[in-house]
């Protein structure tokens, strides 16, 4: 007339803790002996659809579940733990350059070497090892805007001084003059790729601006969609129809704005936890990566990291080996590279690589 069921797997929560209460206590022998009862099923030590093995399986996929019949555990696999690293310093330490490419193959342009250098045009090339010095670019400047790759490169504005609406294009070996932006700034954010490239805010002295452009390869078109907060020295990632823009300074405090652009407009979204101006960045609209930067914390450079997964920021645990600011970063989320960047006071050389482990095994405990 009826079973028992001993189901565990209903007791795992939302929040991937164990609910063992309801399983405690000793069913009555009368009921066992009862004849009513003509059916008890129980799924096994894991729960149903759950596989118990008496190891860890050795190559798990993001979000298996399974019980370890040895360690009495039922664990999970989650995601990886991220961790910066040291990588070789660059052949000119500066600040204010930028740079495109990935972990292992980087370009980085520009910038603001140590006295008497002063603004420079020094290009490196980063192999995932060491940095080699390559052709300068045309127009000596910092602050600039830039992006791309290590073979297809785009800088754009900048300061001399005065600022620059100057755009240059890299082939991997030398830099060709291209069509100048339409709003000449400095402390400008950018995305895109060499051909679709994105100029976000910036300062027009005596002001911010939150004017966007666009570029096809060839020419800047102003955009219809302006920032929503207008700052400067602010940082972009993604793409020209898919990117994210956060940080920045307000002048003279510092936001932690974050906003979207879907190619025509932007779109206010969840901000930093940690207000900061010229962080570095990595990653794409909906998997970004913020570090370092200018804070108005005690002391005023900051060494977090924070990620964004399309709606929000967290404060993840592991913290730049270098603190600095104004620091150029390339890369993705899970693989990034931040270099160079304001120690305050002082320029550094020190490269960082961001490393995620793809996957973690971890204990479901009980609640």
């Amino acid at each position: 007339m009826g079973s028992i069921k001993q189901n565990y797997a209903n007791n795992v929560l939302t929040d991937g803790k164990f609910d063992a209460t309801d399983l405690d206590g000793v069913i009555p022998n009368t009921n066992i002996n009862d004849n009513s009862i003509d059916n008890i099923t129980v799924f096994g030590t894991a729960g149903a659809g759950i596989p118990s093995v008496a190891s860890d399986p050795p190559s798990p996929a993001l979000g298996d579940v399974w019980f370890n019949s040895t360690s009495n555990a039922l664990k999970y696999t989650g995601e990886g733990v991220g961790s910066w690293a040291s990588g070789g310093n660059l052949n000119t330490a500066r600040v204010g350059m930028r740079g495109g490419g990935t972990q292992t193959s980087t370009v980085v342009f520009g910038g603001y070497g140590p006295i008497p250098v002063g603004y420079t045009s020094a290009t490196e090339e980063y192999d995932g090892t060491n940095w080699a010095t390559s052709n300068p670019l045309n127009t000596a400047r910092g602050a600039l805007g830039g992006t791309g790759t290590q073979t297809a490169g785009l800088a754009f504005g900048g300061q001399l001084p005065p600022s620059t609406g100057a755009t240059e294009e890299y082939d991997g070996n030398s830099w060709a003059n291209s069509n100048p932006l339409n709003t000449a700034r400095v402390g400008i954010g950018s995305a895109g790729i060499q051909t679709a490239g994105l100029a976000i805010g910036g300062f027009t002295p005596p002001t911010n601006t939150g004017t966007t452009e666009e570029y096809d390869g060839t020419s800047w078109a102003t955009s219809p969609g302006s920032l929503n907060t207008v700052r400067r020295e602010l940082t972009g990632v993604g793409i020209q129809t898919a990117a994210l823009a956060f940080g920045g300074n307000l002048g003279p405090t510092y936001s932690n704005a974050t906003e979207e652009y879907n190619g025509t407009s932007w779109t206010s979204s969840n901000p930093l936890n940690t207000a900061r101006a010229q962080p570095g960045g990595a990653g794409i609209q909906t998997a970004a990566l913020a570090f370092g930067g200018f804070s108005p914390s005690s002391p005023p450079v900051t060494n977090t990291t924070e990620e964004y997964d399309g709606n929000s920021w967290t404060t993840l645990p592991a913290t730049l080996g270098t603190t600095r600011a104004n620091l150029a970063g390339t890369g993705t989320q899970t693989a990034a590279l931040g270099s160079g960047g304001d120690i305050g006071p002082g320029l550094s050389a020190a490269t960082e690589e961001w490393t995620v482990s793809a996957f973690s095994t971890k204990t479901i405990t009980t609640a």
